[in-house]
């Protein structure tokens, strides 16, 4: 391990929270279940649903979700293109506009401290995306975070490919 890869603590043993807490995890996963049915009634597909995990954990950091979801998005069709310049998605023309209201909204779920971006940002969302799309890209969102804080507390660890 690199000393930025080293975890903040290396005298700290991890506890995974998804083990000590089985019942909880389970529950957490069962609501990112119903998050991903929500999110498939309102007609969002696979690869926008990964695209949005994949940028809410860049975001939050959490290096176990991004390999897990990076390549999810690439079981559901997403380009290698579109991953690489995902984190400056604005500065490009390879989204939809409804892909691009999705990541606006989910960006702004993610930095929930800002209300006024996040009240401006939902409302530009909406200019794209129905109430049923609104929402489940919500659910999706705060699903996500959820997910990215138990890894990242847990420092769940990334194994290398087998090749």
């Amino acid at each position: 391990m690199n000393e930025t890869s080293a975890p903040q603590n290396p005298g700290h043993r991890s506890v995974f929270l998804d083990k000590e807490h089985p019942a909880a995890w389970r529950a957490l996963n069962g609501l990112g279940l119903k998050a991903k049915e929500a999110a498939a009634e309102a007609g969002l597909d696979g690869k926008l649903i990964e695209l949005l995990n994949v940028r809410i954990s860049q975001i939050n950091g959490c290096a176990y979700c991004l390999d897990l979801h990076v390549g999810d998005a690439v079981k559901n069709g997403e380009s290698a293109q579109r991953l690489a310049v995902l984190p400056a998605w604005r500065d490009t023309a390879l989204f939809s506009d409804k892909e691009r209201a999705a990541l606006t909204l989910a960006e702004a779920i993610t930095a929930i401290a800002d209300a006024h971006a996040r009240d401006r940002e939902g409302a530009q969302a909406r200019k794209h995306l129905t109430a049923e799309e609104f929402s489940a890209v919500s659910w999706l969102a705060i699903t996500m975070n959820a997910f990215n804080r138990v890894s990242i507390v847990s420092q769940h660890p990334v194994r290398a490919a087998r090749g």
